[in-house]
């Protein structure tokens, strides 16, 4: 009889042990999922703004290019 109660009690600590590290990686999922739509929106605001210095460094280049035209007439 002792040695079942010893056997069922190992049984229900593997289990609710194995329920625990469940637990926890599912948090930690929830937590990576988080980090990875932080990085997303960061990237997004990163190339919003790296569009925007492209079009103005096109149009300084245009007006470089106006000007040069300018001084050699």
């Amino acid at each position: 009889m002792a040695l079942d109660s010893l056997i069922l009690a190992i049984i229900i600590g593997t289990l609710a042990a194995i329920v625990y590290s469940l637990r926890v990686l599912v948090l930690l999922e929830r937590r990576i999922a988080r980090m990875d739509e932080n990085i997303e929106k960061m990237t997004h605001v990163i190339s919003r703004e790296e569009l925007q210095i492209l079009s103005e460094e096109k149009k300084i280049e245009e007006q470089e290019k106006s000007l040069m035209r300018r001084k050699k007439k």
